[in-house]
């Protein structure tokens, strides 16, 4: 079974535009997916990277109309200006890895559904993830015991830390980054060329 390792940020709204699509290459072709949030800010501070907040207005401009062709591509709704972007997207990483660690032990829960719901509540829904409550809610809605973010809290701030530098060992760069093996993919937009790679195609 082939693996998607994927590094994101439960920030981005180009993680929240491919989620759907990444979850079906992968079931399409039988991959697994390992999740890997990093923090996307430390990231770009160690790969030479800038952040949509320090981005120039030429690039915010750009990004803007990119986000909202992205969005009607996808299918998907979009907010032009979030109420709750940026937040701190340490409590949602954490629960991520968190709730892996659960699904890697037999426990039931849909983790692509989890990732997909928080992105959809910061740019489509004007929540906060970062507050525990609208957290606890999504992990339920995915069939996740919320408390388990509360059980794995110290070991998901150990792999947190752990999953940048392996980020940046492995050359990334960017989220959404995808890499199967040696090959690697930046952006949700490469994802029609991951799904020719898994395909043997590319």
């Amino acid at each position: 079974m082939p693996q998607i390792d994927y590094y994101f940020t439960v920030l981005s709204p180009y993680v929240y535009l491919g989620g759907p699509r990444l979850a079906a290459i992968a079931a399409r072709h039988g991959a697994s997916i390992r999740y890997i949030p990093v923090h996307f800010g430390n990231l770009a501070a160690r790969m030479g990277g800038v952040a949509m907040t320090d981005a120039s207005p030429a690039r915010k401009a750009w990004y803007a109309q990119d986000l909202r062709r992205q969005a009607l591509r996808a299918g998907l709704p979009i907010a032009e200006r979030p109420a709750f972007w940026p937040t701190n997207p340490a409590p949602a990483s954490y629960a991520i890895i968190s709730a892996q660690a659960a699904v890697a032990k037999g426990a039931a829960g849909d983790l692509a559904g989890f990732v997909q719901g928080l992105g959809r509540a910061v740019w489509a829904e004007d929540r906060d993830i970062a507050d525990a409550d609208v957290l606890g809610g999504i992990m339920a809605a995915a069939g996740f015991d919320p408390a388990i973010a509360d059980k794995g809290m110290f070991m998901a701030a150990e792999t947190y830390t752990a999953n940048l530098e392996e980020a940046v060992q492995r050359g990334v760069f960017g989220v959404p980054f995808y890499i199967v093996g040696e090959e690697r993919f930046w952006g949700q937009d490469r994802l029609d060329d991951l799904d020719l790679h898994l395909a043997g195609k590319l």
